[in-house]
């Protein structure tokens, strides 16, 4: 019993970090179990694409379909409190401004948003809403939301696995986890791929591999600039990662 209860917290305190939703107050925190919440960061994805999904599923019977995938894309943005648009929008201010470790660093501390974080974040929020409206089927976009918010927070995880955090006064505090052991790493992955056994065509399978490439490249951009990563290098994993699902179920429904 205590140990499922340590499980709870531990769930929680996911939850707490990674999310605005309101969690119980007995729920505290500390840098354990902020690295223990890793093994649920895609559970975290699977009740974030969830929502989402929910009010696509809503918003589609009196408005558009683009209507709807806008609404449940500001629905995914707020629940997050934008954790991963703000690092993705800081990693191309911090790569894009900065030549050294420690002006990149230091870029990506800075609260301002700069211009290369403003074109980037608008890039990836316009490719994100294309690539959901252009689905053959709109009415697999729930199914789709929760999969991709799933899926891009397991392999944005994977770099917490083999990477080291990048420990600078100038670095951004943010909670994340700093640590990753195989046994959370794979609780993450059995949580991240059970949404796939929903799809008609498990050619959907297919993209796992792909995505690990992408984190794979990516860890090693980040590792021979930054020496490591950062919580803003997840964020920015993370979308990168469920941008390219979507664009990638484009190409499998298409070819399979």
């Amino acid at each position: 019993m205590r140990a499922i209860k340590h499980e709870i917290r531990v769930f929680f305190t996911a939850i707490m970090f990674y999310t605005r939703i309101p969690c119980p107050s007995w729920v505290d925190h500390s840098s354990e179990l902020i690295n223990k919440s890793s093994r649920y960061f895609s559970l975290v994805g699977i009740i974030v694409g969830a929502f989402g999904g929910f009010v696509y599923w809503l918003a589609v019977m009196v408005f558009a379909p683009e209507i709807a995938v806008l609404l449940s894309m500001a629905t995914t943005i707020w629940i997050t409190g934008a954790f991963h648009e703000d690092g993705l929008a800081d990693v191309f201010d911090g790569f894009g401004g900065g030549w050294s470790k420690e002006q990149i660093l230091e870029i990506m501390k800075d609260s301002r948003l700069g211009t290369f974080g403003v074109i980037g974040l608008l890039f990836m929020l316009t490719i994100k809403f294309l690539a959901l409206v252009q689905l053959e089927n709109l009415m697999a976009i729930p199914l789709v939301l929760i999969s991709g918010h799933a899926l891009s927070r397991l392999f944005a995880s994977t770099l917490i696995s083999y990477r080291s955090h990048v420990t600078t006064e100038a670095s951004k505090t943010k909670p994340i986890a700093k640590g990753m052991k195989l046994g959370s790493l794979l609780i993450s992955g059995l949580l991240a791929v059970i949404p796939l056994y929903f799809y008609d065509n498990l050619w959907v399978f297919a993209s796992l591999p792909l995505l690990l490439l992408i984190s794979y490249l990516l860890g090693v951009y980040f590792q021979r600039k930054i020496k490591g990563y950062t919580g803003d290098c997840l964020g920015a994993t993370q979308q990168f990662c469920e941008v390219v699902f979507y664009l990638l179920l484009h190409t499998l429904w298409k070819f399979s």
